[in-house]
C-alpha cells in the first residue's frame, strides 16, 4: 500500500511509519513538527505542512497516488482541552475538515482515523463496547466524536470509507528500542512514572485518590503502541477489501489503577522513587476499560505486547536510553 500518515512525527505516528515500512508499505508523512520530531522519521518520508493550510494538504495529496490516509494529527491533552477548547476545535476539527476535503478532491477513498475512548465520556458499564452511548465530557473527546461523525457523513456523500479507532491508553515503546514517547510537556502516566524512576523528575504525582474505584485511583486500559500500529494496517486492509465505515475499540481488555501501575513500575525498575498526591484533573473519568471483541472478530486483531509488564519494560528501556542509564 501507498499510505499518507498525518502527524507521523509524533509518538504513535512515528511508530506507525516504522511498522508500515517494516511490512513493505510505502509511507509519506505530513506533519508541521509542532509536537513531533524530525529525527523520529527515516530520511525522505516527511513533507512538512499543516492541516490548517489547505494548500499544504492539496500539495501533499498531489505528490503521489495514495491508497489511503492514516490520520493522527491533532492535539491530544484532555486537561489542556478544558482550558483551551478553541485550540482543540481549531486543530482537531477544522484540521480534519480540511483533510477530508482534500481527500474528496484527490479521490482518496479510505481513511483510518485516530479516535479515542474519550468519545464515551463517563460510561456506566465496567467494560465498554462500541454499542455504548457516546457522551464525551471534555472538548478533546468532543472533537474526536465530531471527526467520526464527519467521516460517517463523507462515506454517504462521497464514498470515503473510514475506520475510527477508539484508543484507550496508548503506552509502551518500540520493542527494538529505537522509538518511544517524547511529549513536551509529558502528561501520560507511564513515562511520568519512569522519568521519576530515572531521576528526570523529583517525584511522581497521583492525580486524585477519591475516584469510585477499589483503591481510589482511576482505572485505565493500557494498549501497547506496537499493537495499535498493527490494528491500523488491519483496518486499512479491511477498508480496501470493501469494509463499511465503522468504529473499533482498541484496548487490552484489562484495567489497571494508577496505584497498580505505580507498583508495577517500581517492581520492574527496582527503584523506590518518591510519590506525591495531587488533586483530580478536571475531565478525568474514573474507569475506562475496553471490550476488544469487535476488532478481534472483524479485523483479526490480537494484542501481542499489551501485558502491563511488557509495556513498562519497553518504556523503561526507552527511558534508560534517553537518560544514558544503559
Amino acid at each position: 500500500m501507498n499510505l499518507l500518515i498525518t502527524g507521523g512525527a509524533g509518538y504513535i505516528g512515528s511508530h506507525m511509519v516504522k511498522f508500515a515500512r517494516s511490512r513493505g508499505h510505502t509511507v509519506t508523512v505530513l506533519d508541521n513538527l509542532s509536537t513531533g520530531f524530525r529525527d523520529a522519521l527515516p530520511t525522505g518520508v516527511l513533507l512538512e505542512g499543516s492541516l490548517l493550510v489547505p494548500e499544504d494538504i492539496r500539495a501533499t495529496l498531489a505528490s503521489s497516488r495514495f491508497d489511503g490516509v492514516i490520520h493522527f494529527a491533532g492535539s491530544i491533552q484532555v486537561g489542556e482541552s478544558m482550558r483551551l477548547p478553541l485550540k482543540y476545535y481549531t486543530e482537531n476539527t477544522i484540521g480534519t475538515i480540511n483533510l477530508l476535503a482534500g481527500c474528496v478532491e484527490a479521490e482518496v477513498k479510505h481513511v483510518v482515523f485516530s479516535s479515542s475512548a474519550a468519545v464515551y465520556g463517563q460510561p456506566m458499564v465496567d467494560v465498554i463496547d462500541e454499542s455504548c452511548p457516546t457522551a464525551p465530557i471534555n472538548p478533546y473527546g468532543r472533537t474526536k466524536l465530531i471527526g467520526e461523525q464527519m467521516l460517517a457523513d463523507c462515506a454517504v456523500a462521497h464514498g470515503l470509507t473510514s475506520a475510527s479507532l477508539r484508543y484507550f491508553n496508548a503506552a509502551g515503546a518500540d520493542p527494538a528500542g529505537e522509538l518511544g514517547e517524547r511529549h513536551d510537556p509529558e502528561t501520560h502516566l507511564i513515562p511520568l512514572l519512569l522519568q521519576a524512576a530515572s531521576g528526570r523528575r523529583k517525584s511522581f504525582t497521583i492525580n486524585g485518590d477519591n475516584f469510585p474505584t477499589p483503591d481510589g485511583t482511576c482505572v485505565r486500559d493500557y494498549v501497547h503502541v506496537w499493537d495499535l500500529c498493527a490494528a491500523h494496517l488491519l483496518a486499512m486492509d479491511y477498508l480496501m477489501a470493501g469494509g463499511a465505515t465503522t468504529a473499533f475499540n482498541l484496548g487490552s481488555g484489562a484495567g489497571f489503577s494508577v496505584a497498580e501501575v505505580l507498583a508495577a513500575a517500581k517492581r520492574i525498575t527496582g527503584i523506590d522513587f518518591p510519590v506525591e498526591w495531587g488533586p483530580r484533573r478536571e475531565g478525568d473519568p474514573a474507569r475506562l476499560v475496553a471490550s476488544r471483541s469487535k476488532a478481534e472478530r472483524v479485523l483479526g486483531w490480537r494484542c501481542e505486547y499489551s501485558q502491563i509488564e511488557t509495556i513498562i519494560e519497553h518504556a523503561w528501556a526507552w527511558e534508560r536510553k534517553q537518560t544514558g542509564l544503559g
